[in-house]
């Protein structure tokens, strides 16, 4: 009986198995690896390159000149027009994301309660119109938007005439311009998160909701403490994601203001933009890239990892 029991006793998986398992997994990796490579790291790699000349469609023989590399970066130190595209930028993201966050949520949280109610059939086809903008071309954004701020041809500008509540066109107004393209990126992208704190909302088991509802807890209760600790993970994936599409507003500020009025709109990728393509400074330009790229890195890993953090308590 015992040589019987030692047969049927599986093999122990060897260090062979286990080499063979890694190169099996290096295998299956190295066509999205390669991808990736040639997708990302060398055009990165040719922006960094291109940030340490002074590359100029008017000067091409400074293509490769490597005379002064961090020129380009010492002059961004003194332009008060870069830097004060840095705290345009951080307005815009923050704005948007902030917006983005709050309505997503809000809206999620009334789909989900009203998921088993008589009127489920309504919210679930009102759920697939809120899906609408988010599928719709940046470009196409930007002109709905831009018809809706123009006060000749603006619906809903004429409805505020008619009622004697006439208001000025938002983009042309120093004051509200960065807060209307912030509308609409926010208009557009809400959905994003909509869908995915419905799908966590969705996830939460029942049981400690109603022994919460049991012992006395109230409405905000059961969100501060149940709730939220459930999709707070979702909300900074959410939140991380659109901080970085927040840095590519690009569509929404060349059609709906060009960087105006004055340069109230003009946001860092803008200014490059303008440096690259309006004066051919793309050693400059690239230099701006780089910046941005640097930036966008540093603000995901801290806002990840607080939000990362705060979600372990």
């Amino acid at each position: 009986m015992a040589a019987v029991a030692a047969a049927t006793v599986p093999p122990a998986r060897g260090a062979g198995w286990e080499a063979q398992r890694r190169r099996a997994f290096l295998f299956g990796l190295a066509p999205s690896l390669a991808v990736l490579l040639v997708i990302t790291l060398v055009p990165a790699l040719a922006l960094f390159v291109a940030s340490l000349t002074p590359l100029s469609l008017t000067d091409p023989a400074a293509t490769f000149r490597f005379d002064d590399p961090l020129v380009n970066y010492r002059h961004l130190l003194d332009d008060e027009r870069f830097l004060g595209s840095i705290g345009t930028q951080l307005k815009l993201s923050v704005a948007s994301v902030v917006l983005q966050l709050g309505a997503g949520l809000g809206l999620a949280l009334l789909l989900h309660a009203r998921a088993g109610s008589a009127g489920a059939r309504i919210l679930g086809a009102t759920r697939t119109v809120f899906l609408i903008p988010m599928v719709l071309p940046p470009i196409v954004v930007a002109l709905i938007w831009k018809i809706m701020f123009t006060p000749d041809v603006s619906p809903l500008h004429r409805a505020l005439e008619a009622v004697g509540l006439p208001v000025r066109s938002l983009i042309a107004n120093p004051d509200t311009a960065l807060w209307a393209i912030a509308f609409a990126d926010t208009w557009q992208w809400f959905p994003f998160t909509l869908l995915m704190v419905l799908a966590a909302l969705q996830m939460i088991p029942d049981d400690p909701i109603e022994a919460a509802s049991l012992d006395g807890a109230n409405r905000w209760q059961l969100f501060r403490y149940i709730v939220l600790p459930h999709i707070r993970p979702v909300l900074v994936v959410c939140g991380l994601f659109r901080l970085i599409d927040s840095f590519k507003a690009f569509p929404l500020i060349y059609v709906l203001t060009d960087g105006g009025p004055g340069n109230v709109t003009e946001v860092t990728n803008y200014y490059g933009f303008i440096q690259a393509f309006n004066f051919s400074y793309w050693g400059y330009a690239s230099a701006i890239a780089m910046v941005i790229l640097t930036g966008v890195f540093a603000l995901s890993w801290v806002i990840g990892r607080a939000g990362w953090n705060g979600g372990a308590r």
